[in-house]
Parts: C-alpha cells; sequence; structure tokens
C-alpha cells in the first residue's frame, strides 16, 4: 500500500465479522473515522475511533482502546490493555482499564472507572494524528519497511499483517445500524460474514459464503461472491453486477450489465439495461 493512500477512504469488513444482537465482533482491530455513528457495540482487539464519533452500544476491546475528543459511547467500556479518552468524551456507563489510563480534560463517566496502571489526566493526542505522526517517524528514522508493516496491519491485512487478523475500517462520516451501513466510499465485505443491514455504498464488493440480512445498493459496481445470500435487492445506479457462482438473491436485481455465475439464482425480477450473461458449470465431453 502507498504512504499516501487514505486508511479511512473505505468501508472494509474482515472475514468472520459477525453483527449480533447488539454488537459488531471481529477477530482483528475497529478503526472509525471521525463524525461517524456506530448504533452498536463493538467487540475486537484495538478499538480506535475519530473525533465526534458516536457508539449506540459497548466497547470491549481485549487491546488497546483510543478514543478521540467528543466521542460518545452509550454504554460501558471494557479495555484489556491500555485507554486513551481525549478531551470532552462521554461513557454513559462505566470504565474499566486493564492497564495504563491517558485521560484528557472534561471527560464524564457516569458510573465510575476503574484502571490497574497509571492514570495521567492530560489531553492525549488525537488517534489519527497519532498514527500519522508514529508512521512519520519512522519514516524519518529510515524504517521504511517498519512503516509498510504498520500500514498493512491497519488497513490491508498484508502478508506481515497482526495474526489477530485484518481491521474493521469504518470510513469518516458513517452511519452503521441494524437498519443501514450507509458510506460514501467504496465497500468491500469479506468472506463468511454474517450482517444485518441494508449495505449503501459507493461500489461493493462482497467475499464467500456471506450471509447478508439486508440489500445492496451502489451507484457503480457490486460483485458478489460464491455461496454468498442476500436477503434483500441488489441494485446500482450506474454500474454492473456480478453474482458468482451459487449466489442467491431473495430480491430483485437492477444494473446496467448482469453476469450470472453456475448456479446464481434470483428469486425476484432481473432488470438490466445492457447485457445478460448467464455461466454454466463445465460438463464433460460425450
Amino acid at each position: 500500500m502507498a504512504f499516501s493512500s487514505d486508511p479511512l477512504d473505505e468501508l472494509r469488513v474482515p472475514d468472520g465479522t459477525s453483527a449480533q444482537e447488539r454488537d459488531l465482533v471481529t477477530d482483528g482491530d475497529v478503526i472509525v473515522g471521525a463524525r461517524s455513528t456506530v448504533e452498536f457495540g463493538v467487540r475486537g482487539h484495538n478499538v480506535l475511533a475519530g473525533e465526534g464519533t458516536r457508539f449506540g452500544g459497548s466497547i470491549e476491546a481485549s487491546g488497546d482502546c483510543r478514543l478521540d475528543m467528543w466521542c460518545d459511547v452509550a454504554d460501558n467500556v471494557l479495555v484489556g490493555e491500555n485507554a486513551y479518552l481525549g478531551e470532552r468524551v462521554h461513557i454513559a456507563g462505566e470504565l474499566k482499564v486493564a492497564g495504563d489510563l491517558d485521560i484528557g480534560d472534561d471527560v464524564e463517566i457516569e458510573q465510575g472507572f476503574e484502571a490497574n496502571g497509571w492514570i495521567v489526566i492530560r489531553n492525549p493526542m488525537p488517534t489519527i494524528v497519532f498514527l500519522f505522526v508514529y508512521l512519520k517517524h519512522l519514516l524519518l528514522i529510515g524504517e521504511d519497511d517498519a512503516a509498510q508493516r504498520l500500514l498493512s496491519q491497519l488497513t490491508d491485512g498484508g502478508e506481515e499483517a497482526a495474526p489477530v487478523g485484518d481491521p474493521l475500517v469504518i470510513p469518516r462520516n458513517a452511519s452503521v445500524n441494524d437498519d443501514a451501513w450507509r458510506v460514501s466510499t467504496p465497500a468491500t465485505i469479506g468472506d463468511e460474514c454474517r450482517l444485518h443491514g441494508n449495505v449503501r455504498a459507493q461500489t461493493i464488493d462482497a467475499g464467500e459464503r456471506n450471509n447478508i440480512f439486508g440489500s445492496l445498493r451502489a451507484r457503480g459496481d457490486v460483485a458478489v461472491g460464491e455461496g454468498t445470500k442476500i436477503h434483500g435487492d441488489v441494485t446500482t445506479r450506474d454500474g454492473s453486477v456480478s453474482l458468482g457462482p451459487d449466489v442467491r438473491v431473495l430480491g430483485d436485481v437492477s444494473c446496467t450489465d448482469l453476469e450470472l455465475g453456475p448456479g446464481a439464482e434470483v428469486d425476484g425480477t432481473m432488470r438490466a439495461d445492457g447485457e445478460i450473461t448467464m455461466q454454466t458449470t463445465e460438463r464433460d465431453l460425450e
């Protein structure tokens, strides 16, 4: 990944992510851009949120938790290592930190807090600023490989990514709830995910064996991988739709060009302004 790339320019849902009754659960890190609203609670390794982010449930981080200024959490925050809270963060529940707590001015924790390590009251550096300052430091001292590994861990899950898995990345100004995932960026969904809500994005690339309880709608192309089940419509304004082998869409499909893989099923109506291509399985020659 190039150093000039923005790590928050895409919704990225890693393999195995599930939207349970109240929480988004993933094995890796959770990175949320500024001024986003996540109506779920989140459970992951490290949880990092930009300025003005709002969470509608609790946060459970087995590693660190870093919340920028003006963040709001509607329930408890449980942290397995260290916590960093910017000024004017509001937590409606309690805060429990197994390690150190770095806390800014005017932080409100309604049900009290507990930290087993050091407690420092100051204004921690904002999360995104911290990441880029750390990257700049690595580059200045000539540690290009270390900087590349950090970017890979945070965004692409490269060859030397952290063993906890790829991060769940929610871009700036996003809205995520059990009704809809709304972003103005491309969206990439990994394999074997279970998600609730309609996905609205610039383009959508869904992996294999997912179960998505909602529709997919994009301005551009939509691609759905093998064995995925969509409990709703698949529509695009100006792009094409590609359904992999054994995909099932329980609603309608509307697009410019439509490609159906072997065994793909659409229960509703298929509307395509351009071409419809239907692939078949290979058969032995008689």
